[in-house]
């Protein structure tokens, strides 16, 4: 491995969003990897087939027909007792929504990465987060990273977190932005990520000295314990993220939440954002400061489980909250905005005006200025607007 070697047993190295979720990966040790490459995803398999032939990584790569099948295979190995990990994006996820409900009815804890893309019709390449964010009512926790840097990080905290609560993840960058963007990546040392990350080792698997069935049909009392069950699950991981985030942290000097405030203490306007688009509001808000706007920042990184009393709390001194989404709900909105929404209404705190912005559909640049344009525009407007308002019209 090239690079230059840093504290804490991490080596610097000038990687893609794409190769760092490799790297990652790598460093989780899967044992079974079942793959399907789609644009622009496919440098993630790329990858691990160089390390696969280099005899790095020891998993077996499984080529398959599709995405559907790249996630049954997922759900047989990890069944049997296996880690596993898979890569897609777009379309590849629209095409696996049958099995990701398996999977998490199964209690399969997969990791897998989601690359945003636009989902057809029209055809096209670039970020958007509806892919993943209309898989949200599938069982599987979400992630959503800023970085190269925090998705490496993010695969690795999604395996602890995954195979406690035993629940599948997906850790979701975007197309082209974070997917094939050149940044310094600290890669953790196998001995740092050993002491993070425990071998997997289930309870209960498909054995044959055992035999064992799993997916039979139940009767209704019994379906529904099941979704009951999943849901106290996803309860559970709530602390489980916080937990693993801080002992990350302690390991290698990157912390990770469930969210991040970022200048939010005396904010008369708090951006709330997801995904690499935060990183822009970020820069935003240090411009708004210094012409005298008091702006904050409220970044979403877990999606599911909602972290609604950790927003709740962080948006309680907000005179106004501006949420922008990359994603679009057709007929509703913004996806973020109505579970913000949602979230501070049944915390009691409905009172609280939260403006809806969509920006950046299809893969359309958001620069720090339009960041700055929703601010003041949120500023300036009374009560909550019923219809999102669509940035790139202001």
């Amino acid at each position: 491995m090239t690079g230059v070697e840093t504290v804490a047993g991490q080596r610097r190295m000038l990687l893609t969003g794409n190769h760092a979720v490799a790297y990652g990966a790598l460093r989780a040790k899967p044992q079974v990897i079942p793959v399907y490459p789609i644009t622009p995803q496919t440098p993630v398999l790329e990858k691990l087939l160089e390390f696969a032939q280099t005899g790095e990584l020891t998993g077996e790569m499984i080529t398959v027909e599709s995405e559907h099948s790249a996630m049954a295979a997922c759900i047989a190995a990890s069944l049997a007792g296996a880690r596993v990990f898979t890569a897609t994006s777009s379309q590849g996820i629209a095409l696996m929504h049958e099995m990701l409900h398996f999977a998490a009815g199964a209690r399969t804890p997969v990791v897998m990465v989601n690359v945003n893309r636009t989902l057809a019709l029209p055809w096209g390449f670039w970020a958007d987060q509806t892919d993943s964010l209309s898989q949200r009512d599938t069982g599987w926790m979400q992630f959503y990273c800023e970085s190269g840097q925090e998705a490496l990080d993010t695969v690795l905290q999604a395996y602890r977190v995954g195979e406690s609560v035993l629940l599948p993840a997906m850790v979701v960058i975007e197309a082209m932005y974070i997917s094939h963007t050149l940044e310094p990546v600290e890669v953790p040392g196998e001995e740092v990520v050993a002491r993070f990350l425990p071998p997997f080792e289930p309870e209960r698997r498909l054995d044959p000295a055992c035999p064992l069935s799993v997916g039979n049909t139940t009767t209704p009392a019994q379906w529904r314990a099941n979704r009951l069950a999943m849901h106290e699950a996803m309860g559970q991981a709530l602390g489980a993220v916080a937990a693993a985030g801080r002992l990350y942290g302690e390991l290698t000097g990157r912390g990770y939440g469930a969210t991040e405030s970022y200048r939010t203490e005396d904010a008369r306007v708090v951006l709330v954002a997801a995904g690499g688009m935060a990183g822009t509001a970020r820069e935003a808000v240090d411009r708004l400061r210094e012409a005298g706007v008091p702006a904050g920042l409220l970044r979403l990184r877990l999606f599911r489980p909602f972290p609604a009393a950790e927003i709740a709390t962080a948006l309680a001194g907000a005179g106004r909250v501006a949420v922008v989404d990359r994603n679009c709900s057709i007929g509703s909105g913004g996806i973020f905005c109505q579970e913000v929404r949602a979230a501070l209404s049944a915390l009691g705190q409905g009172g609280n005006p939260v403006l809806s912005y969509i920006a950046g559909l299809g893969g359309v640049n958001v620069s720090p200025e339009r960041m700055m344009q929703i601010a003041r525009d949120a500023l300036g407007r009374e009560g909550t607007n019923p219809e999102p308002i669509q940035a790139e019209g202001l």
